[in-house]
């Protein structure tokens, strides 16, 4: 089974939590993000070795699962006697720190998520920033969803392959961007058409609420608003669906980050 499941969210007093569960979903995240997983519970620790092996190698301590964690994610929860508690905070790099190592030269893109509010939807970002190449995706501390369960099941897996980034403030990030050298787009039905834009220096690219759009400050910060042709019968895309069609022509104008 290859699903990537995630169980609820829970609180500690320290950070959120979240259960992960199922073969496929933590032996990635082991592979890729294993500094994100605090525990893993094991039914039958005897045939998992590969979990085992990465989790030790990690020095993750592997406990026997018992009724309570199986409690925790939920009696419909398809966990294959495999769980793993994440705790999100730990997928998040330093801002200052990725810029200092980012190449601006090779022309990066990053999705700047300004207000996301739908789980689904930042899944889907994330998802599709990985797929399309883009070298981050930026996440604000305020009135945007965070990591949660629903988020990482949504991406995939992806959360633990694309650097993720927690800001306080959306302007200030993207003016910090400016001062870096990259060229602001921000995804708006008023923009100009997606197809005649040539994406040739580093781009960010503002995606912002789902209901909203991107704040009227944001978008005084942005050098070129970006729409997506449509047919007349659509008014328009959702925010996720939006951001994967750009960041599809920005891949395609830009294929050397697809290798």
């Amino acid at each position: 089974m290859n699903s990537c499941y995630i169980g609820q969210v829970k609180k500690d007093k320290n950070s959120e939590k979240v259960y992960i569960y199922g073969r496929h979903s933590l032996t990635e995240a082991l592979r890729d993000k294993p500094r994100a997983i605090k525990n893993v519970f094991l039914e039958n620790p005897e045939a998992e070795t590969e979990i085992v092996e990465l989790a030790l190698k990690n020095k993750i301590s592997v406990k026997q699962l018992g009724g309570g964690e199986k409690r925790e994610v939920g009696k419909d929860a398809v966990h294959q006697g495999i769980i793993g508690v994440m705790n999100p905070d730990a997928l998040f790099v330093d801002f200052k720190e990725f810029l200092k190592g980012l190449d601006i030269s090779k022309q990066p893109a990053i999705a700047v998520c300004a207000e996301v509010q739908d789980p689904h939807n930042l899944g889907a970002i994330v998802r599709s920033a990985a797929a399309m190449g883009l070298s981050a995706v930026i996440i604000p501390e305020h009135r945007q969803v965070s990591i949660t369960g629903t988020v990482v099941k949504t991406s995939v897996g992806m959360v633990f392959r694309v650097p993720l980034i927690r800001v306080g403030n959306v302007n200030q990030t993207l003016a910090t961007l400016k001062e870096a050298g990259f060229w602001i787009y921000g995804l708006d039905m008023e923009g100009e058409n997606l197809t005649s834009t040539r994406f040739d220096r580093p781009s960010a690219f503002v995606v912002g609420n789902e209901g909203a759009g991107i704040r009227e400050k944001s978008l005084e910060l942005c050098d070129i608003k970006l729409s997506i042709p449509m047919h007349r019968r659509a008014e328009s895309l959702n925010a996720a669906v939006s951001a994967a069609v750009v960041f599809y022509e920005w891949s395609r104008q830009n294929p050397a980050h697809l290798k």
